[in-house]
């Protein structure tokens, strides 16, 4: 008799139906049908690298000697320009060797560090709503994950020490990411020097996620947990070049701190990856050591098209509260549509407006009631995005057709 094939495979079947794919499916058809479709679901920079950056890259692969196997870890000079703009954002030192790897981005690292640090069993402490990553990158390793809600309006350390007091096992370490995906919350360094002192008296390795460290606005930039004394003993950081100089597409981010976790990540790493290719990473090292204005441009880009949707919202009478960082808002929906739920919703605003985005329940039970709405277009759009969506609210394109699919949309939600 031949064998039967398993139905699922074990990790898929740990993963459930990807949410957004519902959304992006509609999306897809709706372009099909040649409508315009106002994009705001990913958070996928549209702006270009700046053309400095790619100089170096086109420099770089025009020597053939760039074209072998790169370093799993990171070529030196990246790590050791990683190790100044620690010290100069930050005033951390760090050692280039011991305590700096080069990622795939920011999410690789997340995914491999799980692999590297996690046994079947193991319970990790992860924020509710989160970026996916933080919660599945552990699941997909064999853990148990314990969610910690978090918001403006939750006091995020008391959720901490109740999810430690009634974790068995204890846990082997706690995810934070501030300024936050997809809430836009952020912290300040005593925030981050409470939960240090906690989780070193628990034994806790902290794991912190500051991928939007320059996306900051109207305030004082994000501090680093690093900058905390004795943080190092049990956290490492992980960040991003995707965001700070549009270069989501190159894949490079950095995990950096303990010495022991930064080590059992490279070893993973060598097994699986040979690092980046090298002239994306010889570009990387003059994103960091060359001009630096780029970065405030791009803040200031991403400030200008918060304040014009934000602006739009409000005048539509939809009250969402104005993110200090991030390229998102986090919306709560509006009272009279809270009952379809974030994917109903969304799919209603896509059908009904021509925007789309993020459902809120994508990011966790405790994102729900919420959508994240991505500032990836330009003002223009977003003044137009606003528009529909006044429209929309206020029921002046409410035609029988769409009437029809509003209703195919309220019944779907409700099956």
């Amino acid at each position: 008799m031949k064998p039967r094939m398993p139905e699922e495979f074990y990790r898929i079947k740990r993963l459930p139906p990807y949410v957004f794919a519902e959304v992006n499916a509609l999306k897809a058809q709706a372009r099909g049908e040649g409508r315009d479709v106002i994009d705001l679901g990913m958070g996928n920079p549209d702006g270009p690298t700046p053309p400095h950056i790619v100089a170096k890259l086109i420099e770089a692969v025009q020597n053939p000697k760039t074209h072998g196997y790169s370093s799993s870890r990171g070529i030196p000079g990246l790590r050791r320009a990683y190790a100044a703009y620690y010290a100069r954002r930050f005033n951390v030192e760090l050692d280039p060797e011991r305590e700096i790897i080069v990622t795939l981005g920011s999410k690789e690292g997340f995914a491999n560090l799980a692999q590297a640090i996690t046994a079947p069993g193991d319970t990790i402490l992860v924020p509710n709503p989160c970026y996916p990553i933080h919660s599945f990158g552990f699941i997909m390793a064999g853990a148990s994950v314990r969610h910690v809600p978090v918001g403006p309006d939750v006091d995020f350390l008391a959720e901490l020490k109740k999810a430690v007091q009634h974790s068995i096992p204890a846990p082997l370490a706690v995810v934070l990411n501030f300024p936050a995906n997809p809430t836009a919350q952020s912290v300040d360094l005593d925030f981050y020097g409470e939960v240090v002192d906690f989780c070193r008296h628990q034994g806790i390795y902290v794991l912190s996620d500051l991928a939007y460290a320059e996306i900051y606005f109207d305030g004082k930039p994000p501090p680093s947990i690093l900058e905390v004394p004795g943080a190092r003993d049990i956290a490492v950081e992980f960040t991003s070049l995707s965001k700070t100089y549009s270069m989501a597409g190159w894949r490079i981010g950095f995990a950096v701190g303990n010495a022991r976790l930064i080590g059992a990540l490279g070893r993973v790493k060598s097994y699986l990856d040979y690092g980046a290719f090298t002239p994306i990473q010889v570009a990387a090292t003059a994103a960091l050591n060359g001009p630096q204005d780029c970065i405030t441009e791009i803040r200031e880009r991403y400030k200008a098209r918060r304040d014009v949707l934000l602006d739009g919202l409000h005048q539509a009478g939809w009250d969402v509260p104005v993110p200090a960082g991030t390229m998102f808002a986090w919306a709560p929906i509006p009272e009279e549509f809270r009952g379809l739920g974030s994917l109903a919703f969304s799919k209603l605003l896509l059908e009904r407006a021509n925007v789309a985005v993020a459902p809120g329940g994508g990011f966790g039970e405790y994102g729900e009631g919420f959508v994240r709405i991505a500032l990836v277009e330009n003002r223009q759009r977003l003044r137009q995005a606003s528009r529909n969506i006044k429209a929309f609210l206020s029921g002046r394109n409410d035609t029988a057709e769409l009437r029809r699919a509003a209703a195919r949309t309220a019944a779907a939600a409700a099956n």
